[in-house]
């Protein structure tokens, strides 16, 4: 009988940091839809975002934000 709680315990034990895990997980799904539905809705949202990233293909002016800057060149005339 003791064995079988010791086991016990230990599963409940090693099963928690999975579940915490799977819980920060749904949290950034959460937040990425958020961004595809037109922006994060809250500031742990963003921060979300920030860390993790946006989807590919995000149009929220947020995740466009985070992207890769965009260089505009001037063309150089040959004179």
């Amino acid at each position: 009988m003791r064995q079988a709680i010791l086991i016990a315990a230990g599963l409940i034990v090693l099963a928690t940091p999975a579940a915490a895990a799977l819980v920060g997980a749904a949290e950034v799904e959460h937040a990425r839809m958020n961004a595809l539905a037109g922006g994060p809705t809250n500031a742990h949202d963003a921060d979300l975002l920030e860390r993790y990233g946006c989807y590919s293909g995000t149009r929220s002016p947020f995740c466009q934000n985070l992207s890769h800057p965009r260089h505009y060149y001037r063309v150089r005339r040959r004179h």
